[in-house]
């Protein structure tokens, strides 16, 4: 395959731009007479800076659910196990007939 058509990664799309950021600089006065003025640097220069800032932030975000994640599975665990425990003193105390009022459909 192409290397132009192989998908970049985020770390190569940011150091290839920062590289043409560096370029651009160097070579204002060429680079201009086509159209790429110190405006156009200056965006794409902030442009990099803000999508560095949402990847920061998205990878933040991503660590913080993972955590999320995880106490919740462990707290659904822990209401599990009471649940279980719960249903065991139930069918031990009381009558078939009346496991419906504790939400059990339970056979046995």
């Amino acid at each position: 395959m192409e290397k132009s058509k192989q998908k970049r990664t985020f770390a190569e799309i940011v150091n290839k731009s920062r590289l043409m950021i560096t370029g651009l600089r160097n070579n204002a006065a060429e680079v201009n007479r086509r159209g790429i003025d110190a405006s156009f640097i200056t965006e794409y220069e902030n442009e990099l800076q803000e999508l560095e800032r949402l990847d920061a932030e998205q990878e933040r975000l991503k660590a913080e659910l993972k955590m999320k994640t995880e106490a919740a599975l462990t707290k659904r665990k822990q209401v599990e196990s009471k649940l279980s425990e719960a249903k065991k003193v139930v069918k031990l105390s009381l009558p078939q007939a009346q496991w419906v009022e504790f939400g059990m459909e339970d056979k046995r």
